[in-house]
């Protein structure tokens, strides 16, 4: 039991401090747009899980494990380190750096559109965005690379406390696959989505429609840009300094509504726009007669 307490005691500590830094400052963990990276958020909860092992099995090693012969051995506690570990955190770490060539030469060559992530109020970044594309909605394979990941660290977590003293827990080989292969469909997804426009915000003021987001440039022999407000097309000009596109909203048009952008023959999803609330307007308070 003491065993235990103390591995997870060096994993609040391993974690704590990473989680603490990130929340305050998320940069480390987002991609080129600014969103959080599902490839590099996945490959440094790899990293730390796997380090934790490593310093874990050294302190048991070194205190109740008798010292350097608990090492030795073709069972050691490290056995299996080089035939599932390694491999393990080979598939997230594959996916992380084919991702960032292979999202780096599309946005170069115009095939992927990548505009930067509306800034939030807290500077912190949801944690939705491992889940969802860049237009906010959930990608199915996103979702599966996230949860089959964390159901593989919590096999390991849980195996390893289960047995302290039996080393790196003894997962089946094929463990890997639960690993590699999401990431594998990962890389693919970004090497096969289309340039589709994405919609990052919407705003409305006095009657003028601001539509932001990017891979709304035409192709110069194609149709333009067509933006439309519930199936309805609005002319619509676009700001050169941001690429915007703005409209003027019909007077019938009143929010909510669902905006949609398709460019080079290819849509964007539909963006739906609800005005904020307004803040409730305070009631003075009532003097009491005087007498």
């Amino acid at each position: 039991m003491a065993s235990v307490l103390c591995a997870l005691a060096l994993l609040a500590a391993l974690a704590g401090p990473i989680c603490l830094r990130l929340r305050r400052d998320p940069g480390f963990v987002t991609g080129r747009d600014g969103r959080l990276s599902t490839s590099i958020v996945l490959a440094l909860a790899w990293t730390v899980i796997l380090v934790w092992l490593l310093l874990a099995i050294l302190g048991y090693g070194l205190t109740a494990g008798g010292g350097i012969a608990y090492f030795r051995g073709a069972d050691g506690p490290l056995s299996t380190l080089t035939t599932v570990y390694l491999p393990l955190l080979g598939g997230p770490y594959v996916a992380l750096i084919a991702a960032k060539a292979v999202v780096g030469l599309r946005v170069e060559h115009g095939s992927m559109a990548k505009p930067a992530a509306k800034p939030t109020e807290s500077g912190r970044r949801p944690l939705r965005e491992l889940i969802a594309n860049d237009s906010g909605r959930t990608d199915l394979v996103d979702l599966q690379y996230v949860v089959l990941s964390a159901v593989t660290m919590l096999y390991v977590v849980l195996f390893y406390l289960a047995d302290v003293g039996g080393g790196l827990p003894r997962l089946p080989a094929e463990m890997w696959a639960l690993t590699g292969a999401p990431a594998g469909a990962y890389l693919v997804n970004k090497m096969a989505v289309r340039a589709n426009p994405v919609i990052t915000n919407v705003a409305l003021e006095d009657g003028r429609l601001t539509v932001e987001g990017g891979g709304f440039t035409p192709v110069p022999t194609g149709p333009p840009t067509l933006l439309t407000v519930d199936d309805t097309p609005l002319p619509t000009r676009t700001d050169p300094l941001t690429g915007a596109l703005t409209a003027t909203l019909p007077a019938q048009g009143t929010p909510p509504f669902t905006v949609v952008v398709t460019a080079r023959g290819l849509r964007s999803d539909p963006y739906r726009y609800e005005p904020a609330p307004k803040p409730p307007v305070p009631v003075p308070a009532q003097q009491p007669p005087t007498a």
